[in-house]
């Protein structure tokens, strides 16, 4: 019989990588919001050091001329800069170390549900990829594709996260009465979640555009950076009403349909409050000068309503295990 204190255990280590996961794609929009990508120009050292300086005397006095021989013209340390990266890069290892324990853990399911420990050694080796994908990012100099590409891996991660937690739980899930929600909210989930990557597929765009204007503006006068913004920028910023729409009118059911204590009810509230958190962000990007401090928040806010989209529909589908149950 299976440790049902090993089995929390795994899923409170599990959830903690899951908020580990985000919180590295929050520190990531930083970075990139901060322009700190290059903070530490090689890896997996930062200017040469472990530990990187406080302080350009720190450097040797012909580091420009190493740096440019080595790719990077024009690289100037800035110790806010550096540690920011840094910070950036040590997260991500601290996440490396709680993947591993969260595989480690998940042994206890060999005898009970391989699937959970596959997903779980899986997480680990693309952590891994990751991080070698880091580095390839800064040896690219920071190319907008190279970035996107670190990015959506992340997602792909932490989805992959989300559904191994929720299938150690999926006796439980499956106990939850979903026979009030209306038959096509799945599909409308279904379709909410398409939206949502097509969406996040727009943003990293334009995003891309938007590295592109910062270099040419030299990352100052933020508040012309719009007037150079791509035609993506205005599908992107319109499509959002939809993604409003679709997903308040999910929330709106859960909140009529479900017990104010159920897991979908608190899930739905949650949902609602992240894509209008998104949008506000948003808001804040087109019509207040781009300020840095919205980039990172808005970000976060869409990887945040993927991950929750994508829990609310392995619980509809885990509920739907229950319903087939009751009717044989």
């Amino acid at each position: 019989m299976i440790n049902i204190q090993a089995v929390s255990h795994f899923r409170r280590l599990g959830t903690l990588t899951i908020f580990a996961v985000y919180f590295v794609i929050l520190v990531g929009g930083i970075v990139r919001a901060s322009g700190a990508g290059m903070g530490c120009p090689d890896w997996p050292t930062c200017f040469g050091q472990w530990i990187p300086p406080t302080e350009e005397a720190q450097l040797p006095a012909n580091y420009h001329e190493i740096y440019a021989q080595r790719g990077y013209e024009n690289t100037q340390f800035n110790p806010v800069k550096t540690w920011t990266e840094y910070t950036n890069r040590l997260v991500g290892v601290t996440i490396g170390f709680l993947i591993f324990l969260t595989a480690w853990s998940s042994r206890i399911f060999l005898k009970t549900d391989k699937t959970i420990f596959y997903l779980a050694l899986s997480s680990f080796f693309l952590v891994g990829f990751q991080g070698w994908l880091g580095s390839t990012v800064v040896a690219s100099n920071l190319k907008p594709f190279m970035i996107t590409l670190h990015m959506l891996l992340a997602l792909f991660i932490v989805a992959l996260l989300i559904y191994t937690i929720a299938r150690s739980q999926r006796e439980v899930i499956s106990q939850i009465d979903t026979q009030g929600l209306p038959d096509k909210f799945k599909t409308i989930l279904i379709i909410a979640m398409v939206m949502t990557l097509l969406q996040i597929a727009m943003g990293t765009q334009v995003r891309e555009a938007v590295d592109f204007i910062t270099h040419e503006h030299s990352y100052i006068e933020r508040k012309y950076w719009r007037d150079d913004f791509p035609i993506i920028f205005y599908i992107h910023r319109s499509f959002s009403s939809l993604i409003l729409f679709t997903n308040v009118w999910m929330a709106w059911k859960l909140y009529q349909a479900m017990p104010k204590t159920s897991l979908l009810f608190r899930t739905g509230m949650a949902l609602g409050a992240l894509v209008i958190t998104a949008i506000l962000a948003g808001v804040t990007l087109d019509r207040l000068g781009m300020p840095p401090v919205a980039q990172p928040i808005h970000l976060l806010m869409a990887n945040l309503i993927f991950g929750t989209q994508f829990f609310l529909y392995i619980c509809m589908s885990y509920a739907g295990e229950n319903k087939l149950g009751k009717s044989a």
